[in-house]
């Protein structure tokens, strides 16, 4: 399992990118792999935040023990 520092910094990668991508959306006449691109970068975005949310659940878990 990788650390919550680098979960973290990977988490922050992933919001640049995909501001990176929106900002590559044309206002109309959106280009199908660029919108599966963003698709792909926003769960990825979200399935890593879930696991730094239960990573951080089970720190405070366990120290409150």
């Amino acid at each position: 399992m990788k650390s919550l520092p680098e979960m973290e910094a990977r988490l922050e990668k992933l919001a640049t990118a995909i501001k990176e991508t929106e900002a590559r959306l044309p206002a109309h006449s959106v280009k199908p792999p660029v919108m599966m691109e963003l698709l792909e970068l926003e769960d990825a975005y979200e399935m890593l935040a879930q696991e730094i949310r239960s990573h951080r659940a089970g720190l405070t878990e366990t120290s409150g023990k």
